[in-house]
């Protein structure tokens, strides 16, 4: 199953850490699934508000803390900048889905990174 939404189907996510050698690129590959994830669901659950986006975006998170902890055994993790990188993308999905006003320390609230 693809994306429907265009802004999202032609977007190059975590394009910085892909090029980036110090990130694994099959980790990254992973994070990159774990936003896609979170496009389809969003097309599929059509959150109606704020509220329902986050719990969205926190289950999106709970998945990068957990995949932290693959970086860091690779002798990687999420730090400083990739955090910037993917809160970034975090603020992408939500605005290429009608939720520009969001809060992106709200949206990974619960990271660990």
């Amino acid at each position: 199953m693809s994306v429907m939404n265009e802004q999202v189907a032609g977007h190059a996510f975590l394009r910085s850490m892909h090029d980036d050698p110090y990130f694994p690129g099959h980790l990254v590959d992973e994070g990159k699934a774990i936003l896609l994830r979170l496009c389809l669901r969003m097309e599929t659950e059509q959150p109606s508000g704020l509220d329902s986006l986050y719990k969205l975006t926190q289950a999106a998170t709970e998945e990068f803390n957990l995949l932290d902890e693959r970086f860091g055994a690779a002798g990687s993790g999420i730090e400083t900048v990739a955090r910037q990188w993917i809160c970034e993308e975090f603020w992408f999905v939500a605005s290429a889905y009608g939720f520009a006003d969001a809060d992106v320390e709200v949206l990974t609230a619960n990271r660990d990174w």
